[in-house]
């Protein structure tokens, strides 16, 4: 079982009325919330821990999990109003306006964590920046980190993010505690200044980083050296929910090949490290091949 902490959200699309209007429409969304969709449709067992609101957009995410065969129940629910998010794009890449105070999300704490029963843990998003949830999932992290295998995909979005010092300490706490980093190669250089994953690797002590680079691939980093995995070719419509459904796609083949815990991960080697990062290449392509963050499902592989 994959229990993915982080933010669930609705993200407002922008659109196009038959009139010639702009406008938004609702989806579902959220770093954390994509990965678990596109786990769930992977047909990999997954739950979902987040701050879910009773309101009318906290039905919609939680009908969309259930859709996607993502068990909620380890979620904390109350009356407080879905943190929405407003999007962007750009020559096909996301930009985001957050309106995020005193929601469900935000205002999850340390007395809404729950008893853990998966084997291995995602944590990663907007959801790590803001308190009082920052520290809630960082306190969950490092209290399973010790028996269970642990991965985080920081996510950066620079705009978000209003105390940099707090949110670089708790990174570093974060990165410290994981058995896989997933990063991009711009959100690695916000992080460190650079792009030097093996140093990254020497620092915190991960079993294994994912350098994720768009059409270039990603570059898989461990302490026996690093090797490159192409990206599937696929007609761009949009990146949204790409390195989500990556991260789900690696966490799904380590699950299928029986690599998914804290003791099996290091028996992977680079054949099966590489068969994961494949995996979520191919599965990826799809997402990106297609309007907002659709991961595919099972049968369309």
């Amino acid at each position: 079982m994959i229990l993915c902490c982080g933010e669930a959200l609705i993200d407002m699309l922008p659109r196009e009325t038959a009139a010639g209007e702009s406008a938004f429409a609702p989806h579902a969304g959220g770093s954390v919330f994509n990965t678990a969709i596109a786990l769930g449709r992977l047909d990999a067992p997954v739950q979902f821990f987040s701050g879910l609101s009773s309101d009318l957009f906290g039905d919609v995410l939680r009908d969309g999990l259930a859709a996607s065969n993502v068990d909620s129940s380890p979620a904390a629910v109350s009356d407080r109003p879905t943190t929405l998010a407003f999007v962007k794009l750009t020559d096909g890449h996301a930009s985001y306006a957050f309106y995020d105070e005193n929601t469900a999300g935000r205002m999850l704490t340390v007395d809404d964590l729950p008893d853990v029963q998966a084997d291995a843990l995602f944590f990663g998003g907007i959801s790590l920046v803001v308190e009082p949830c920052g520290a809630a999932y960082e306190a969950l992290m490092l209290r399973e980190a010790q028996s269970r295998l642990t991965m985080i995909d920081p996510n950066i979005r620079p705009g978000f993010i209003k105390d940099e010092a707090a949110y670089r300490a708790r990174l570093t706490r974060m990165l410290g505690a994981a058995d896989i980093i997933k990063t991009s190669d711009e959100d690695l250089e916000w992080i460190t200044g650079n792009t030097d994953a093996a140093a990254l690797l020497a620092e915190t002590g991960a079993q294994v980083i994912l350098l994720t680079r768009g059409g270039d691939g990603v570059t898989v980093v461990t302490t026996d050296g690093s090797f490159d995995v192409p990206a599937q070719k696929a007609t761009v419509v949009d990146t949204v929910g790409a390195g989500d459904t990556f991260s789900a796609g690696f966490l799904a083949q380590l699950q299928r090949d029986g690599h998914l815990t804290k003791g099996a991960l290091s028996g992977a080697g680079e054949a099966g490290l590489r068969a994961a990062a494949a995996f979520g290449a191919r599965v990826a392509a799809i997402t990106v091949s297609r309007a907002g963050a659709n991961p595919p499902w099972a049968a369309e592989l």
